[in-house]
């Protein structure tokens, strides 16, 4: 296992779910984080929560990543002693509704290819330079079965996740020749507020999505990020596709009786 102690992690999407679950794995590891996402609220009880129990050394940095000269400003004026990112984890991603391609709502099209591809996209052509340049460094996506997948309903959510994908294997060829890795991680059901934002805050809809099925948790994939991210130099993880037992497709679910 390569220490990742005193290393730098910027984590997208960070205030909640598997992005906090990273945060708090990271630190477990001794690492230092960069933390973004757009409800600094939650990023500020976050750090206090890291520090309290690690120790970790946090910047807190209030980010929309579908803004892209936000994206880029707020990066390119990171203080001098945050701005060799040795591992960026892109986790700010959502979905929105489950309505047919032909009744979809064109917002909900633009938020999720926004947040989705383009935003994954601002981050990571403004930090990977960076990394190649220093000689160190990876990438690890946040993907989703719902990229290798399509399902009823999920249309434009499965093709932004089908984009991470291909893009994830685009990066990995261009960067072939140097040191810098390129991992993707594509869970199946993970019980977070996922659902809660795709419906829009209808809570009884979302709770069906999770009912009389054991979903993965947050710290599940947090463990096999931070696994990912400790692995040799010379061992890249390229794809990990993770389900919960009781899931073996993205359709195909076992609920028990309730």
């Amino acid at each position: 296992m390569a220490s990742i102690q005193d290393q730098i992690v910027l984590i997208t999407g960070a205030s909640s779910g598997i992005g906090a679950a990273c945060a708090h794995a990271f630190a477990q590891s001794g690492a230092k984080l960069i933390l973004a996402a757009r409800r600094r609220d939650r990023l500020e009880k976050l750090a206090a929560e890291l520090e309290q129990t690690f120790g970790t050394q946090t910047h807190l940095l209030e980010l929309d990543v579908c803004d892209r000269s936000q994206v880029e400003s707020r990066l390119a004026s990171l203080p001098e002693a945050w701005t060799s990112v040795d591992t960026l984890v892109n986790n700010a991603g959502l979905s929105r509704g489950l309505d047919k391609l032909h009744e979809g709502s064109i917002q909900d099209w633009e938020e999720m290819i926004d947040t989705n591809v383009k935003g994954l996209l601002y981050v990571t052509r403004q930090l990977v330079p960076g990394m190649v340049g220093r000689g160190r460094g990876q990438v690890i996506n946040m993907g989703s079965i719902a990229g290798h997948q399509t399902y009823p309903g999920g249309n434009v959510y499965c093709a932004t996740k089908a984009a991470v994908r291909v893009l994830s294997e685009g990066l990995k060829l261009d960067l072939l020749g140097t040191p810098v890795r390129v991992c993707l991680i594509d869970p199946g059901m993970v019980e977070t507020d996922f659902s809660q934002v795709r419906f829009r805050g209808d809570g009884d809809r979302a709770a069906k999505v999770y009912a009389n099925v054991t979903p993965l948790t947050p710290e599940d994939i947090a463990d096999i990020v931070v696994f990912c991210a400790t692995r040799p130099l010379h061992v890249n993880i390229s794809d990990v596709v993770i389900f919960p037992t009781d899931q073996a497709s993205a359709t195909l679910v076992n609920r028990r009786q309730s």
